[in-house]
């Protein structure tokens, strides 16, 4: 228990810590002290160094104690070892520490989060303790993107994210609740957004690609439905197996899903002649070594970071004389799963494509005016052969069956019933 006194220089508090070593508190320098508020802090003194010693939280009350308290006392309790350092319970400097301690999280995945760090700093403020943000604080950010001109999909986005954020703080003990955890943040798919390039069009984007590179990213993203850049420029010459006319891709985006890393996909004949055009270039740059022995990128020259495929690929588009589509790469590999979805079983298609089939019907698989076309030309099913064998088999066991028996079983026949004699349902 820790114990308040007072002493030529005034209140302190003394307690025993988790080690077995008596620490001090020397009140000085805060103003307003008298024994009254010298003994709450001692009360919440107690309880910061009970929850040491337990590894258990800390009670609500302390909590919201501790986020009011001065900078005087909060330094006095940081040096006894009784809390952390006190920037980590503001808001700027938690999600810097967030970002800098997920060491597992790829470049592109820390730049999406320091976008969402971004707004909620500019909204919350920088020094914004966290344990003063609540719920409503959660509605206004909300709010906030909208005003801002965010679309649905991409609040639904930056709400997820601070949602993970805030369940971090959670478990590291900074906060007592999550005030994101109600924010509703799954993405929906935007039909809106679709676009099928269909073959005619794609025809004119790969006479309009300046070298072969561009051949086989473009091939890769619409006949082959790789993710670009990152599944493309992670294929190999040795992924492929064209013997077993199948190769695998590495997909990062689904790593750290259980048999995410990679996936088998066959090389479907659109695939094939720009794969053996590109494989004749890398073995004639090998010096001429064999062509079975050839390895490294299938993607060699578009690999510079610097180096921006979706800008290339709108001048691509231009020159082709299309137009510009939403979602440039993903809807070559939508148009591509749209395609198979129609000639294979989904659970083929959506292994070949590295996603689910949930994932697929909201996000990829495209309705188009030519499944209403096909359909309003259906010829009607005609009846099934079976049923109509066993129609024709009823008729013939109505006519052999002695009468009053429908299953042809010589049974009593039933008395006929009096015709005056209605049947009535009592009440």
């Amino acid at each position: 228990m820790a114990s308040v006194s007072k002493d030529s220089k005034g209140w302190r508090i003394q307690f025993v810590d988790a080690n077995g070593t008596r620490k001090t508190i020397r009140l000085s320098g805060i103003p307003k002290m008298n024994k009254s508020r010298a003994e709450q802090i001692g009360r919440h003194v107690d309880e910061l160094n009970g929850s040491k010693i337990s590894g258990e939280s800390i009670d609500r009350q302390t909590s919201l104690w501790l986020a009011d308290v001065g900078k005087t006392l909060h330094d006095k309790l940081m040096k006894v070892g009784l809390i952390d350092r006190r920037e980590a319970s503001t808001l700027g400097m938690f999600l810097k520490g967030y970002l800098e301690r997920r060491v597992d999280a790829k470049p592109a995945t820390i730049r999406k989060w320091q976008s969402a760090v971004n707004h909620l700093i500019e909204h919350l403020g920088d020094h914004r303790e966290m344990r003063s943000i609540n719920a409503g604080h959660a509605d206004e950010f909300r709010s906030y993107l909208y005003k801002a001109g965010q679309a649905e999909n991409t609040v639904r986005r930056y709400c997820g994210l601070a949602k993970q954020f805030f369940r971090a703080a959670l478990r590291r003990r900074l906060i007592d609740e999550n005030p994101f955890s109600d924010q509703v943040a799954a993405v929906r798919g935007n039909a809106a957004k679709f676009h099928f390039i269909s073959r005619d069009d794609t025809d004119k984007l790969l006479k309009a690609c300046p070298d072969l590179q561009w051949r086989l990213i473009l091939s890769l993203a619409r006949f082959g439905g790789l993710r670009c850049p990152s599944e493309i420029l992670a294929l190999n010459w040795e992924d492929i197996d064209w013997a077993g006319k199948r190769f695998t891709v590495t997909s990062p985006k689904t790593a750290h899903h259980e048999g995410g890393s990679n996936r088998v996909v066959p090389l479907f004949p659109e695939l094939l002649a720009v794969l053996t055009e590109g494989k004749l270039e890398a073995t004639q740059k090998m010096n001429g070594n064999a062509a079975d022995s050839i390895c490294g990128p299938v993607i060699s020259r578009y690999r510079d970071s610097t180096q921006n495929l979706r800008t290339t690929f709108q001048k691509i588009i231009k020159r082709a004389g299309l137009t510009t589509w939403p979602k440039l790469f993903q809807n070559l590999r939508s148009t591509r799963e749209t395609e198979l979805a129609e000639k294979f079983p989904l659970q083929a298609v959506t292994a070949w494509m590295g996603n689910s089939q949930l994932v697929a019907a909201k996000h990829y698989l495209q309705l188009r005016d030519e499944h209403f076309e096909r359909a309003s030309q259906a010829v009607p099913l005609e009846t099934d052969t079976t049923v109509q064998q066993a129609l024709e088999s009823e008729k013939v066991a109505h006519k052999v069956a002695p009468k009053g028996c429908e299953d042809g079983r010589n049974e009593k026949p039933t008395k006929a019933k009096n015709p005056e004699k209605l049947d009535v349902f009592r009440g």
